[in-house]
């Protein structure tokens, strides 16, 4: 079975879980959360890109 589940949902849930069970500040999820927002009006952002999706790519290809 395949169960596709969109990068944003994933690291929400990731985000969440710190904050309930690592005790991450919810202060420093939404910093975070900013940083990533404001570095991808950067010249960096098509690299940043770029690796995401080969990163996906590899995990995705490992499992056919």
């Amino acid at each position: 079975m395949t169960v596709s589940l969109p990068l944003v949902f994933v690291l929400g849930f990731f985000a969440w879980g710190a904050v309930k069970f690592l005790g991450v500040r919810t202060w420093v999820v939404v910093l975070i959360a900013l940083f990533g927002f404001w570095l991808s009006h950067t010249f960096m952002a098509p690299a940043i890109e770029s690796g995401t999706r080969s990163g996906v790519g590899v995990i995705n290809s490992s499992h056919d």
